[in-house]
């Protein structure tokens, strides 16, 4: 079994900045790709950002390109570094965990975290 936990969350204006981060345990951290996924008020589940088991892929939603970036450490954390922040943002960020074929582009999770809020105002 793998736990997420994510952390970071909040308010902040547009053009601003967050770091979240996604706390892994339970398995072998470097096994599993990570995924951040967002889901704002009403509207379906969004990839935002994936990177592989060894940290040497990534790849990003369109919405989020050039403005956030996904990094991980050797350890046991995620992290998702949001600039140039827009209203459009806001939504619920979920990190999610996978070895299955697509985990890389936003399909195929097996582990998903409780979520963090992240509210970004006008």
């Amino acid at each position: 079994q793998v736990q997420l936990v994510e952390y970071g969350g909040g308010l902040v204006q547009a053009g601003g900045s967050l770091r979240l981060s996604c706390v892994v345990s339970g398995r072998t951290f470097s096994a599993y790709t990570v995924g951040w996924i967002r889901q704002a008020p009403g509207k379906e589940r969004k990839f935002v950002a994936g990177i592989s088991s060894s940290g040497g892929s990534t790849s990003y939603g369109d919405s989020v390109k050039g403005r956030f970036t996904i990094s991980r450490d050797n350890q046991n954390t995620v992290y998702l570094q949001m600039n140039s922040l827009k209203p459009e943002d806001t939504a619920v960020y979920y990190c999610a965990a996978g070895r299955r074929d697509g985990t890389l582009y936003g399909v195929g999770y097996e582990y998903w975290g409780q979520g963090t809020q992240v509210t970004v105002s006008s």
